[in-house]
């Protein structure tokens, strides 16, 4: 008899004669359909890694749409949605194909029976339809332009209306000669079957996008970048009309990617510039700037936040440059000016002594810039910026060895003339950079000129 601290174990009886299992060999079977499931993963990885087009639904009401556009007579017409040709067509409607041209100059596409049309671009036209007023250049920026620097901004101009009528297709066009970046196309409720925009790749990858509502009031819209093919499938029904527009790059700045900015200076402002920069000739002179950026000037260049730069001073840089002259931005406190590639580094060397603390009797001062220094007090910089009323000389000279040590030049040395005013109130830019001085974290207040040498 077992006791009951042995383990009882029921075995299953095996029918008479199974063979028992053994180990299924894989077969190319197995392969062929494991590599066609890894081929496919890596195509998806790809597309994702790089899109080329996308997609979207505008919710606008059809009824609400009206197309306006001038005939060859010089009357305006006016074109209601939406339509289905099939049933009823509009004799505005008439009059747009009929002033509508070929996209074929030879005639007849190769795989089409009727021409792909295209409104003239001498004739005027229009909708009651503002894509500015829906999302869509953000979701171009969020999926086709991810790594677009800050201060590029995406921009559009309607382009061309399209008509591809029963059999009519079009062919792979040639690319765009502007300087788009991408080209956004809006299919207008128009009841249609077929007739798919067929967009590619350079690298021969390829998107369709049908021109259907996702529901009743829906217009789909489909964006691709400049480097791509497009066609249109041929209609098999009805008839798809779209609109296109150019998607183009614009800065507020003299940015990496495109210099061609959104703001140009006023001619009253470039009057007043004008005088200044033919009695600086042969000089580098230099402005404060007034914006407030929030940086860390020991981490960034300062001629890094010139796509930022807002307010008057993005009005002054580009009324500088106007003038074909390079300003540079570049960090300054106290009198000193660091270099264009230098970012204010006030960490002190292993080999260097740990400064000594100005203090008072109410604790610790920080150094701080003070606004509105003039010219003629480049000669004694330290003393009249970094100084307070209570604080030492041994700090002012720490602080100065401190500074110059970061790479630092005196305004005299760089032979830089601060244009300024005392009599104005107007704002400095002021930056704060962290440093260790006597065991504990102060800020030094830095600022950010604007420098340019009249040659």
């Amino acid at each position: 008899m077992s006791g009951v601290s042995d383990f009882e174990v029921e075995h299953t009886l095996k029918a008479h004669g199974t063979p028992p299992k053994t180990r299924r060999r894989r077969t190319s079977s197995d392969y062929s359909s494991e590599a066609a499931y890894r081929a496919r993963v890596a195509r998806l990885l790809n597309a994702k890694a790089r899109p080329f087009s996308v997609c979207g639904r505008i919710p606008v009401d059809p009824a609400n749409l009206i197309l306006f556009f001038r005939s060859k007579s010089g009357i305006t017409h006016s074109l209601d949605f939406p339509i289905d040709i099939d049933h009823d067509l509009p004799p505005s409607l008439e009059v747009l194909i009929a002033a509508c041209r070929p996209h074929s100059p030879s005639g007849l596409e190769e795989f089409s029976v009727n021409d792909s049309l295209f409104y003239p671009h001498n004739l005027p036209i229009t909708t009651t339809l503002e894509i500015a007023n829906h999302p869509i250049l953000d979701a171009v920026r969020n999926t086709l332009f991810p790594t677009l620097p800050t201060g590029h901004y995406l921009t559009t101009l309607r382009d061309k209306a399209e008509i591809w009528l029963k059999g009519g297709g079009m062919k792979v066009q040639p690319r765009p000669n502007d300087t788009r970046v991408a080209t956004i196309l809006v299919t207008l409720p128009v009841r249609f079957r077929g007739g798919a925009l067929v967009v590619r790749s350079m690298d021969g990858s390829e998107e369709k996008f049908y021109g259907r509502g996702g529901k009743p009031g829906d217009m789909e819209w489909a964006a691709f970048m400049a480097d791509c093919d497009h066609e249109v499938e041929p209609v098999q029904k009805g008839c798809r009309m779209s609109i296109s527009y150019g998607v183009y790059l614009r800065t507020f700045g003299t940015a990496e990617i495109n210099p061609d900015p959104l703001i140009s200076p006023s001619d009253n402002f470039l009057d007043m510039v004008s005088p200044i920069l033919n009695m600086s000739r042969g000089r580098k002179v230099a402005f404060y700037l007034c914006g407030e950026y929030g940086v860390n000037p020991g981490e960034v260049l300062a001629d890094s936040l010139v796509p930022d730069l807002k307010g008057g001073d993005s009005i002054l840089y580009h009324a500088l440059k106007l003038y074909k002259l390079s300003p540079e931005l570049r960090w300054t406190a106290g009198g000193y000016i660091w270099a264009l590639d230098q970012v204010v580094d006030l960490s002190p060397s292993e080999t260097d002594e740990e400064p000594q603390t100005a203090t008072t009797g109410s604790g610790r001062i920080p150094f701080a810039v003070l606004n509105g220094t003039r010219p003629q007090a480049v000669a004694s910089p330290l003393r009249t910026s970094f100084s307070t009323a209570s604080s030492s000389e041994s700090g002012e000279d720490d602080m100065r060895t401190r500074v110059k040590k970061s790479g630092a030049v005196s305004l005299s040395d760089a032979e830089i003339v601060v244009l300024s005013d005392s009599t104005l109130t107007a704002p400095i830019s002021k930056e704060r950079v962290f440093f260790v001085q006597g065991g504990e974290l102060e800020k030094l207040v830095v600022n950010i000129m604007l420098v340019v040498y009249v040659p």
